[in-house]
Order: structure tokens, then sequence, then C-alpha cells
């Protein structure tokens, strides 16, 4: 049997962590994922705190009791409604084939509706393809704000060399498509990218697909934006040509959704992958 199939097979119990010991695990876990000192880590007492604010903490343990996986975010005030920022979602090394992002998303929504949210908001890097899929495939998430390297430096070699920009994620999390992706109707809408043309070329005669220039004129309804199909590859064969992805698709993303486009789907093609941005007059 393979390892994505024994995963599968993996029972996992998701439930909010509740005592010093849960919350101390779940800071040794960030360090095993973003590196060890990881800058940005959230200690105990804010893991802690933000439930008493309608905030969620929640892990997914497996059969032996231990921590595979966590989800945690914090509830406050956006022009006088009330919101919630999921900060931190990851899963333990070796479980992509588990399911227990979405699963541990579809926990967080379930928590905040019962709590009257109908809003999420958290950031992924518009060049990790993986992340993308899931979002807005399997969940249903659109974004309409791209933020330039919106955390700075850290310190986790993850984020290294391309800085930090971020797509920020709007979760609707009451409306029938987010209810539709949750529940296993995966996207993205096969038809919806018929007409989009793309913003940019990507060249695949070099031995890592690299973009050409962006065009920010275009006049079309529906665009597409390329981005590979792992930028971690890309980094690891020539940390120039991962630049010249950062440069391309930040000018594009930029551009068309301070223009008023918002990114729709992600398609994943041959050699790389590709966002469907739609005029929001449409």
């Amino acid at each position: 049997m393979g390892q994505q199939a024994r995963n599968a097979m993996t029972q996992f119990v998701i439930r909010p962590m509740e005592s010093i010991s849960d919350f101390k695990e779940c800071v040794r876990f960030q360090e095993t994922i973003w590196g060890p000192g990881f800058s940005e880590t959230v200690p105990v007492a804010i893991l802690k705190v933000s439930q008493r604010l309608g905030g969620v903490t929640a892990g997914a343990y497996d059969e032996a009791g231990e921590l595979a996986g966590f989800v945690y975010g914090m509830t406050g005030l956006e022009d006088g409604r009330t919101v919630h920022w999921s900060d931190m979602l990851a899963v333990r090394p070796g479980l992509d084939g588990a399911g227990l992002g979405p699963r541990l998303k579809a926990y967080q929504r379930e928590q905040l509706l019962s709590i009257g949210i109908d809003t999420v908001y958290w950031t992924f890097d518009p060049l990790e393809s993986r992340n993308a899929h899931v979002n807005f495939s399997k969940l249903g998430v659109i974004a309409r704000e791209y933020a330039e390297n919106m955390y700075g430096d850290t310190t986790s070699p993850l984020h290294q060399g391309i800085g930090t920009d971020r797509l920020i994620a709007i979760w609707l999390i009451g409306t029938d498509r987010v209810a539709g992706r949750v529940a296993g109707d995966h996207g993205p809408d096969p038809e919806a990218d018929r007409d989009a043309v793309p913003v940019f070329q990507v060249r695949t005669d070099q031995d890592i697909p690299l973009p050409r220039e962006p065009d920010l004129e275009l006049e079309a309804r529906a665009l597409l934006v390329p981005i590979p199909a792992s930028i971690q590859a890309v980094k690891a064969c020539s940390a120039d040509a991962a630049m010249e992805w950062r440069r391309a698709t930040r000018a594009a993303l930029s551009t068309y959704l301070g223009r008023g486009f918002h990114v729709r789907e992600l398609y994943r093609r041959h050699s790389h992958s590709e966002y469907l941005l739609l005029d929001e007059g449409e």
C-alpha cells in the first residue's frame, strides 16, 4: 500500500485546542513547518486567548493522539461588521494525500457560521500553485487585493528569495459557491476561461518555464495570469528565474486587480497553472 493510501485511511479527530500542552505542541509544530526560530510564530498565550473572542484554534489529531495539522484565526471588526482572519493553516509533512487542509477549513467554516460570521480572510503566495488550487478549486475563495511584500522579510526558508507578496483570499462561507466546493463539487468551472486572454505568454523552450513580458493595457473582460506549477522547484533551479515570475505576476495581478478585476479560479495546465481574472462589472 502506498504512503498516500495509508494516510487517507488514517483516522483524524479535529477538535479545539484546550490544554497548555495542546498550545505548546502547536508552537513546536509551527517551527517544524516554517523552520526553527520562525519569527512569525504565534505563541501559546495568543493561541489560547483568541478563542475567548470568537477565534478558532483547532488541531487534527491522528490515532496516536499526535498533532497532524492545525488551523488558527482571530475574529474582529471590519467597518463595523464581524469578520474572521484565518492566520495559519499547516499539515504535517507527508500527509498531502490525507485531505487534512480542506477538512480543517471545513471545520473552521462550521464554527464560524455557528456564531454568525460569514466572511473570512487569509493570505497566500500567488506563486504557490498547490495552495492556490486548494483555495480556489476546493474552498471557493475569490481575491480582489494584491499586497506587495506584505510581511517583509521572514526567517522561513519557504519565503526566502522572492519576498512575501500575497493575494488576500476572501472566503464568503455562507454562499452556495463555497458550500458546493467544500462539499466536494470542486472547481474550476470548466467553461469560464473559454474567451479569456492571457496577460503574458509562457516560454516553454527552456529547462524551466519562464514568463514573457506582461501586457498591462488589455481591454478584455476575462484574463489569464500564468504561474509556475511549482515555484519551489523553480527556486531550486534558479533564483533569477523565480524572481522573473515574481516580477511578471506582481505587475499583472496588481495592475488588473487595481482596475476592478478579481481572481475567480485557478486552472492547472500541462507545464504551468493560470489564474482566471474577471472584471467585477461583469
